[in-house]
């Protein structure tokens, strides 16, 4: 069963920093969930539109030059990171999935994710596409065929399977609060990982462990690891 660090090790480390990827693979985590914004020609790694919550700036992620991201404070001293950054710092054999949370120019993110890929040597294989919005998902998937599609939902979708399939997903990222036994065995007879956000409790680790869950996102990989006693 996969362990992803959701942000990181966002419970030890602040979100999204590189010091937060390196704690959850520390931590035995399988890889890292990431979110990104797309901020000129590049992806810096973010979750929030505004920049109070997480970094001692103020404003719009997406009114801020590139540079003047660069120079806040994520927590801690980090910076926020570049995606090329957190390919060149996971190990080879890390699953990442990278949720997009802001794109204005699919040609450009996907020249960008190449290069960053190509630059850092990592696996292509080894990343997961994911967003809440399924148009950008389906032309990227048009447009770089051998990329790993998550088809990710916050509601059980009326139509089952149908959003995942019309994504030629490889895999469902359904939350917590929606996910039951009944749609992942569903799920996972079409040929589709499931992962399942977030998850922090040992009871719920155990229980989606059980139904025969693929994976799950979590801010305490350390924790899962040990209810789990998984390998992967």
């Amino acid at each position: 069963m996969w362990i992803l660090g959701h942000r990181g090790a966002s419970a030890a480390a602040p979100e999204n920093t590189l010091a937060a990827f390196s704690l959850a693979m520390s931590q035995l985590a399988t890889g890292v969930e990431l979110d990104t914004y797309q901020v000129e020609n590049n992806n810096v790694v973010i979750h929030d539109r505004w920049l109070n919550r997480t970094t001692n700036g103020k404003g719009m992620v997406t009114s801020h030059s590139l540079s003047q991201l660069r120079k806040l404070d994520a927590g801690h001293g980090e910076v926020i990171p570049l995606l090329g950054e957190v390919f060149t710092l996971m190990p080879p054999h890390a699953i990442i999935n990278v949720e997009i949370k802001h794109l204005t120019d699919i040609s450009l993110w996907l020249s960008a994710i190449h290069n960053d890929l190509s630059s850092s040597g990592f696996p292509t294989e080894n990343v997961i596409v994911s967003s809440f919005n399924h148009r950008w998902l389906r032309h990227i998937k048009g447009a770089w065929p051998e990329v790993k599609i998550g088809a990710l939902t916050a509601t059980y979708p009326e139509n089952g399977l149908g959003f995942a399939n019309d994504l030629d997903a490889y895999s469902l990222h359904m939350a917590l609060d929606v996910v039951d036994e009944y749609y992942v065995r569903e799920a996972r007879q079409a040929g589709l990982k499931v992962l399942v956000y977030t998850v922090d409790y040992p009871d719920d680790m155990l229980m989606l462990q059980a139904w025969g869950v693929d994976g799950i996102f979590t801010n305490v990989p350390d924790l899962a690891r040990r209810t789990l006693l998984c390998d992967e």
